[in-house]
């Protein structure tokens, strides 16, 4: 099986991509002009946003993991221009070029709704306001309208192997004015591997699916994991299921996190 991953070099690309040459799979690493690939891939160069560049890279692959995003940036035109436009022109050259090919999307539980009355689940109707969650869903829907054989991946909060991700809450907390009460879902790289390897295999094939570990966890046991503390608050939590996310249709299609809580992440010391 031969795989084109894209974002190699992102915070999931950096960690999914060993695993998957780990795994014994063939994988080739989109790349710019002048860059080079990734540990035991082969770099591709292309160019989202120039479809014409993408032949080489997707001709004669079996599968696409669609990783590339731009997520905190104060430029919403270049959130909108690479997260949408981007996997617009890997769906064209994908469907002019490698038609057979399965298109694995990586996207985000921020797209559910705050004022949800439950834990975010696939079916629920999604309208985010902000830049980043909006461009990854009207990308979600381009690629389900595409024709090509299709999965998406919404993570939870995305931690481990020292992407420093968790080591950056406390100023997002702060900026967003978070309450410490306020639970998350989160996600291992280890487990992203996991599930994406099950999706590779065709588990997950026309189906969006949460990818969460087992245990939402509140803000303030977040920080406290690494060494930082929140001012505690018995204040009302007016969203309580914003962050969090229901796995159930994960695990019913096979998915077992192996990573089951960020507690068992701190013990095994793979923060």
């Amino acid at each position: 099986m031969t795989i084109l991953v894209t974002g190699t070099t992102g915070l999931v690309g950096a960690r999914l991509l060993p695993r998957l040459v780990e795994a014994g799979l063939d994988c080739r690493a989109l790349v710019r002009s002048g860059k080079v690939a990734p540990a035991g891939a082969i770099a591709v160069e292309g160019d989202l946003l120039d479809p014409a560049s993408l032949v080489q890279a997707v001709t004669g692959v079996s599968a696409i993991i669609h990783l590339a995003a731009v997520f905190r940036s104060p430029d919403t035109d270049l959130i909108w221009k690479s997260n949408l436009e981007g996997t617009r022109g890997l769906i064209a050259a994908t469907k002019a070029h490698a038609p057979e090919a399965r298109f694995i999307m990586a996207s985000t539980s921020h797209v559910y709704n705050a004022d949800s009355p439950r834990p975010g689940r696939e079916e629920d109707d999604a309208d985010p306001k902000q830049a980043y969650p909006a461009s990854k869903l009207a990308a979600e829907i381009e690629l389900r309208e595409s024709g090509l054989t299709w999965s998406i991946q919404r993570f939870g909060f995305v931690y481990g192997d020292r992407d420093g991700h968790l080591e950056s809450l406390p100023q997002h907390a702060t900026n967003g004015r978070m309450h410490p009460a306020q639970k998350m879902s989160l996600i291992h790289h280890r487990d992203i591997a996991n599930a994406m390897i099950l999706a590779l295999a065709g588990a997950m094939d026309g189906r969006i699916v949460n990818i969460v570990d087992e245990a939402p966890t509140s803000i303030y046991e977040l920080l406290a994991l690494i060494g930082e503390t929140m001012e505690p608050s018995a204040e009302p939590l007016s969203n309580p299921w914003r962050l969090h996310v229901d796995g159930a249709l994960a695990r019913a299609l096979g998915f077992r996190p192996t990573v089951r809580t960020v507690y068992q992440a701190a013990q095994e010391k793979l923060m």
